[in-house]
Order: C-alpha cells, then structure tokens, then sequence
C-alpha cells in the first residue's frame, strides 16, 4: 500500500517501486486488497486516474506515476447535525476515532433520537467541511464508553468493513466483573444467538454465530476482577454474554445477572483499538482513558468489600 492523501474529492499517491509494471486493477485489488465490487465500479465510472488520465483496468503502472482515484464526492450527513462537540481521538482525511460516552447511543434506533453519537459526527463534519455521510465501522453498546471508528468517505468504509471481518482491526475492552477468576487468562468461544424469551438479549446457543473472546487479569479485588478482554469476533453483546455465561457477569450488568454495586451501567469501557491503516499509513492505536464512574469503582474495589 501506499499512503494517499485526499485532495477534493480525489484520493491521490505515487506508485511505489515494489508494484512497477502491474496491471492497475491487479494492483488495487490484490496488492492493496481493495474489495472487488469498489474496484469494479470505480473503473467502471471512469474514477481511477493515471498521469492524470482515467485508466482502464489492465494499463501497467510505473514507478513514480501519480495515481488517483475519486472517492470522495460531497454526500448528505444521513442525519441531523448536534451541535455538542466530541471528544476526537484521531482523525485525518480518511478516519476519525472518537470516546464514546456511557449512557449515549451510537445511531438512532428511533425516528426522535436526535442525540446520538452519529449525531454528533455529523454536527463535527459540518463543523470541519466534511461532506460525508456518516458511517460507523463497528458498535459499542449504549452503557459502554470507548473507543468508535468512523470512515469519511465510502472507499474507508469498504476497506475497514474487509478488514474488521478479516479480524484485523483489534479491539481491547476493560471489564470488571462479579467474583474472582483463578485463571490468569483464558478464552471463551460460544456461539451467540438471540433469546427466544426476551428480544433485547442475547445468549450462548448451538445454533448462534461464533463468538470468540480473549480475557486476562489485570486485578483482582475481594470478591472482584478486572480484566483486560480482546474481541475476536463482534457479536451484540458478546463480552456480557460471554462472561455471564463462564459465571463472572460485569458488574452492573443486571440484563446478564450483575449487580448495580458503586456504578450504575454495565462496568466495560472500549479502551484500545489497533489497527493498519487502509491507506498505506503505519499501524495505529487509538486509547481512550478510564472514564470517571469507572475510576471511582475501581478505587472503590480495593478500597471496600462489596457486599452481596
């Protein structure tokens, strides 16, 4: 890959020694694993310029030539521009990665949620000149605080979608949980499906998806752990699940059997995510920082024994 920096609506790089004389798609395609479908249309429309000329698919590349590619045409937010300002983390012209408040939706399930953190991307596009629709990569729960990636424009998108399912986009959660592991480390694989009886749950069945996560210690209080879990895979629910299921729910996790003891929302928090950047850039991780509620119940843990 190569890092390309957007310039209007247009993506532009030079071609790197490595990929000199490869056919163009070869080379966007499986070089740089750009999806089939985003190459196949951008030829399609004339959007992928060599020396300043639209190319077709099987003209070689040369290194040195600048390459570039329209993939950033102004679009409507989606939604409703909120003027409240987010906590950004990183951004450049292809990705901004934002800290999630507990307690916030990441899009509106209703037509009167007004107040969401897509929301407030796009009242932080506006505020930019950003005029993209806003596309959130992966999830977080409301009650969860943390790390969320958007892409700003529709080829990032792609590539991150391909990466998340390709499992390279990591992501790392502290959790406090009910009762004390014995394990250092472990890993629960179970697959996740809905609960027939209560359609906002989820749980661990033969014939749900498969759900992979990592866990470590971190800490252990009196009759509490903290722990450090990766995602492998990112099913609704899953570390909640998962942990409930193996005996240890989050603490104030009351839909998977948690008790509201010194905080009152599941006690997870998305702190790290790590990843390659789609456009040729170096490995990056993004932290954000234990939110207050969750400082205070852990200086609360080994301070005091919790009761119950």
């Amino acid at each position: 890959m190569i890092a390309m920096k957007k310039q209007g609506e247009w993506l532009i790089g030079t071609i790197p020694d490595e990929v000199d004389g490869l056919g163009i798609g070869s080379l966007l395609r499986e070089q740089w694993k750009w999806p089939k479908k985003q190459v196949h249309l951008l030829f399609q429309h004339k959007e992928v310029w060599l020396e300043g000329n639209p190319a077709a698919q099987h003209v070689k590349v040369a290194a040195g030539q600048e390459i570039k590619v329209r993939a950033c045409a102004p679009e409507p937010f989606g939604l409703d521009p909120s003027p409240e300002k987010l906590q950004v983390l990183y951004e450049d012209d292809h990705l901004l990665i934002v800290n999630k408040p507990a307690g916030m939706l990441l899009h509106p399930t209703e037509k009167f949620h007004k107040k969401t953190l897509d929301h407030l991307v796009a009242g932080h596009f506006e505020r930019t000149g950003v005029a993209a629709r806003v596309r959130h990569v992966h999830r977080l729960d409301q009650e969860t605080s943390g790390v969320v990636m958007y892409a700003k424009h529709a080829l990032a998108s792609a590539l991150l979608d391909e990466h998340l399912r390709e499992r390279k986009i990591k992501r790392h959660y502290i959790a406090y949980v009910h009762g004390r592991l014995s394990k250092e480390s472990g890993t629960i694989s179970e697959p996740i499906g809905k609960d027939r009886f209560y359609s906002n749950r989820r749980r661990v069945t033969p014939t749900g998806d498969a759900a992979v996560t990592h866990y470590r210690v971190t800490e252990r209080f009196e009759t509490a752990t903290k722990l450090e879990c990766e995602l492998e895979t990112g099913r609704t629910h899953q570390i909640r699940v998962h942990l409930s299921y193996v005996g240890f729910p989050l603490i104030g996790d009351t839909l998977y059997g948690g008790k509201e003891m010194f905080v009152k929302r599941q006690a997870l928090h998305a702190a790290i995510l790590r990843f390659s950047h789609p456009f040729g850039m170096e490995t990056l991780e993004v932290s954000a920082a234990l939110p207050p509620d969750l400082q205070q119940l852990e200086s609360r843990l080994r301070h005091s024994p919790m009761q119950g």
